[in-house]
């Protein structure tokens, strides 16, 4: 659909800005160019979903250094990117990662598709990002709505319907308002707006490019776009983790591929519910730490009691695993959820020391 009107004023007008004031960022060419390589453009996409652009830089950087290309990525031990990815959370988007460079390499000779619709045929590519791949690496046409890019819309026309029924209409907005040309451009645009000026509290109304055009703005509170459904509680559940300790190794195991922090090393762990199994692994004299490791998934919340005990040279916990070097705790890749409680296993023995 092409823009007419007070839609191309805001899409000239943002442009403009842009062309000034586009952050710099790795995986970005500079504003006109739409040479950007497609593998940096949808790798950092993907760690960008639900992360902070200050929290993915260096994981991006360490990432395009040891796999450059997506042959490389490709080629890549599933455990090595998994512990690469730690940290970074929501990790079905690692799994989804390696699955789509094997694709691309598999399927398309190592060459990225640069149509939504092939993009989308790609495992873990969802209509956000093949339609931020497609515009920002390719400079297709395509309607790229982050939650960034939702809030400026909600606001420039003052979109009162409570998320997520207003998406409907907050990609029609979207749509409209879309260049033909430099689609790319403006994508980054808008979410260059939404991160630095449109942001959720407090907007800097007073600098931003597209003032004159935005209902919110001529409203009593602009931050009041987006509306948002009333959020449901979250859930509190209870859990069990087990450090299981030998000769300086501690035992470590890897979580089922499908499920929360699938494919993960770990501590042994319990259920995660009302009433989780506290029956440990193996017999052992065991201590408990004082204060459970708390920890805040996306649907719910965790306290984690976390157990350990050493065990003598003869014994080995059940199930599959592998004894990892205590001193070496850091190089394994945990989740944040058991980087804690091993920390705070650490943090126990140092003051009883």
């Amino acid at each position: 659909m092409r823009v007419e009107g007070r839609e191309t004023k805001i899409a000239s007008d943002l442009l403009a800005f842009y062309d000034v004031h586009a952050r710099r960022l790795p995986w970005r060419a500079p504003p006109g160019a739409n040479a950007a390589d497609p593998y940096r453009v949808w790798l950092s996409e993907v760690m960008l979903q639900q992360t902070t652009v200050a929290a993915v830089g260096p994981y991006f950087a360490k990432f395009t250094e040891r796999w450059p290309t997506v042959g490389d990525l490709a080629a890549s031990e599933d455990a090595d990117l998994m512990a690469a990815w730690a940290g970074l959370g929501y990790y079905a988007r690692a799994r989804n990662l390696l699955a789509c460079a094997r694709a691309v390499v598999r399927d398309h000779g190592g060459v990225f598709p640069d149509t939504e619709e092939e993009l989308r045929a790609l495992p873990g590519v969802g209509a956000y990002t093949a339609a931020a791949v497609a515009a920002i690496a390719f400079g297709r046409r395509a309607v790229v709505v982050d939650a960034n890019v939702e809030r400026v819309v909600a606001r420039l026309f003052a979109i009162d319907t409570p998320l997520p029924a207003a998406r409907p209409d907050i990609r029609a907005a979207a749509d409209r308002i879309t260049p033909d040309a430099r689609a790319g451009d403006f994508a980054q645009a808008m979410m260059d707006l939404g991160a630095t000026i449109c942001t959720p509290r407090n907007p800097a109304c007073g600098i931003c490019p597209l003032r004159a055009d935005c209902a919110a703005v001529r409203t009593a509170d602009p931050a009041a776009y987006p509306v948002k459904a009333e959020k449901k509680a979250r859930p509190h559940r209870l859990g069990h983790g087990w450090w299981i300790e030998r000769d300086a190794h501690v035992w470590l195991v890897r979580r089922p591929d499908k499920g929360l922090l699938g494919g993960m090393r770990a501590l042994p762990s319990s259920d995660w519910s009302d009433a989780p199994d506290a029956t440990p692994p193996l017999a052992a004299r065991w201590t408990t730490i004082d204060a459970p490791v708390a920890h805040i998934f996306t649907h719910f919340s965790l306290a984690l009691s976390v157990h350990h005990a050493h065990v003598g040279a003869d014994v080995t916990p059940p199930g599959e695993g592998e004894w990892w070097p205590v001193a070496r705790i850091g190089e394994a890749g945990l989740p944040t959820l058991f980087a804690r409680a091993a920390e705070a296993v650490r943090k126990e023995r140092d003051a009883r020391d």
